[in-house]
């Protein structure tokens, strides 16, 4: 479909709260498509609406398991926390120590509008944390602390 411009920090977009999906029809799946095609090409492995310039709670990820997708999802469990490096498409050069579950149960729904719940662990979890967090307005550096250059290195 297209690769669209990635919102960088300081974009009023980053900073807001998503709005629910309450139509699934060809819009969103040429923005799946398009948030899919924009993630691969930059590249990363997970991207939400916002980043993008889209106020909707969609998520696409790809953790070596193909594209998967994600709507309105929620975190409705979680496990103890562990700190480990982030980086963020939309703050290019900045790595953070963050803490985050190390692992989560989800609900929402998949991209044919059918509800879901899905269980992640370890990497798979911590991207799905930083993606729902962009739905919520958050990013890397509202969390954890900046990585020294050195570590960053290793």
């Amino acid at each position: 479909m297209a690769i669209r411009p990635i919102r960088k920090m300081g974009d009023p977009v980053l900073k807001s709260k998503c709005s629910p999906v309450k139509t699934i029809d060809e819009s969103l799946e040429r923005l799946i498509q398009d948030m899919a095609d924009t993630m691969y090409d930059a590249p990363g492995v997970g991207l939400a609406a916002p980043q993008i310039g889209v106020n909707k709670k969609v998520v696409v990820y790809d953790v070596g398991e193909g594209l998967q997708v994600l709507l309105n999802p929620e975190i409705i469990e979680e496990g103890e926390e562990e700190e480990g490096a982030e980086g963020c498409l939309s703050v290019p050069g900045e790595e953070r120590a963050i803490k985050r579950a190390t692992w989560i149960k989800v609900r929402g729904l998949n991209r044919r509008g059918e509800k879901v719940e899905k269980e992640f662990s370890g990497f798979s979890a911590r991207v799905l944390q930083h993606e729902i967090d962009h739905l919520q307005g958050k990013l890397i550096v509202q969390r954890g602390r900046p990585l020294p250059k050195k570590e960053i290195e290793d």
